[in-house]
Formats: structure tokens, C-alpha cells, sequence
């Protein structure tokens, strides 16, 4: 399985190597207090980086924010529930 993870790995390394060379002009992009000259391919890949952080930021936070609402449920329920002496 390890095997299969890293050849799939090496072939989206490679096919990342070959986008990057294919298109290396460079683009201008101009933000509102900087601009950037970047080869296509370098602006390609921070922008996949930039969407899986945010991708991944965003994920987390779902999950984290419904793992706290439901430990704000349970403890609710505990407090409310008499204890037998």
C-alpha cells in the first residue's frame, strides 16, 4: 500500500514538474498595494496552496466548532440530570 501512496505521489511530483516548465512565461498580476511578476506555473502552485490551506482551515473549523457544540450539549445534559445519593 506505502508503495501505491508514493508512486502516486512520484506522478503528481513529475506532472507538476512538467506544468511548471511548460509554462514559464511570466504573468503580471497587480494587487492593490503590490504587483508580482510570476511564471505561470509558480502562480498555478500558490494558488493550489493557498485553496488547500484555506480548504483545509475551513474543514477544521467545521468540525472543531460542531466537536465544541456538542460537548456544550452533553454537559448541559450532565448538570441537568439528578445525581442519586
Amino acid at each position: 500500500m506505502r508503495l501505491i501512496v508514493i508512486l502516486i505521489l512520484v506522478f503528481f511530483v513529475a506532472a507538476g514538474v512538467v506544468v511548471g516548465a511548460l509554462n514559464a512565461e511570466l504573468v503580471g498580476y497587480d494587487f492593490v498595494l503590490v504587483r508580482l511578476q510570476l511564471p505561470k506555473g509558480a502562480a498555478l502552485l500558490a494558488a493550489l496552496v493557498l485553496g488547500w490551506l484555506l480548504g483545509g482551515l475551513s474543514a477544521w473549523l467545521g468540525v472543531s466548532l460542531r466537536q465544541r457544540r456538542l460537548q456544550r450539549q452533553r454537559r448541559k445534559e450532565t448538570v441537568r440530570k439528578p445525581v442519586d445519593a
